[in-house]
């Protein structure tokens, strides 16, 4: 199955072996020649299920089974993502909330609760807020800045908009008594960082992205914060990072 979509500026041809990804990408199909192709293969499947697998396993948790189709979505995202480093963006785990035209990007470890904390910016700054992307945002670095875009691949609650927004910062979610914000060096936040970027298997595009995370940390305001998901987190953050 194929199908032409537009992610991040750039002009994306889909090849798929099941419809799931044609689907979940519905809201953002372009017509038009694509920039570059990511076509899947069996194979491809095959690949992310073992490394779902090897992931479950590591954590202790029993494998799950998941089907075909959507292990496919999967391996066009991780195809897309190699591509997308030739044009200067990069895949990064966050959830990125647009304030005003200005976005806003939260990163921790899973489970420290990124989704809870922009959810808590949308109850408190109501249609002020909208939501970009809640888990893979892709991240353009330009001469001038950097561009959060929204894409498909928004999280398990499909919370995300297909809109780009200019990134004024990057914020590190801790769990606290006390919401308290400061702000940060790029040695201090470069752990997590490199952390949460898609770091591709290729050495050469490895080189790239590191060079693009670098310029990234150059070119936002890093903070973090310590919060204990009152709305009022949301009220310290947001004022810490203004």
């Amino acid at each position: 199955m194929t199908g032409v979509y537009k992610m991040a500026d750039r002009v994306i041809g889909i090849n798929s072996i099941h419809p799931d990804v044609h689907e979940y990408c519905r809201d953002y199909r372009v017509d038009g020649m694509p920039d570059f192709t990511v076509t899947t293969t069996q194979a491809d499947i095959d690949h992310e299920r073992e490394k779902s697998a090897s992931e479950d396993l590591a954590e202790g948790l029993p494998v799950r089974n998941f089907p075909d189709g959507y292990l496919e979505e999967l391996a066009v995202y991780r195809k897309i993502s190699e591509e997308m480093i030739n044009y200067d963006t990069i895949l990064f785990h966050g959830s990125v909330v647009d304030v005003d035209g200005e976005g806003y990007l939260f990163t921790a470890k899973s489970g420290t609760g990124k989704s809870t904390h922009t959810r808590l910016w949308r109850e408190y700054f109501g249609e002020r807020a909208i939501m970009v992307n809640d888990d893979k945002p892709l991240l353009k670095v330009t001469e001038s800045g950097v561009i959060a875009y929204g894409t498909p691949y928004n999280g398990k609650h499909r919370l995300g908009s297909n809109i780009s927004v200019p990134l004024k910062a990057i914020c590190i979610l801790t769990r606290s008594a006390e919401n308290h914000i400061e702000a940060v060096t790029k040695k201090e936040a470069y752990t997590m960082l490199i952390q949460q970027v898609y770091r591709p298997e290729s050495g050469e595009k490895l080189m790239k992205t590191l060079g693009l995370l670098d310029r990234l940390a150059d070119s936002v305001g890093l903070y973090r914060l310590g919060c204990n998901m009152d709305i009022s987190a949301a009220k310290v953050a947001y004022e810490g990072m203004r």
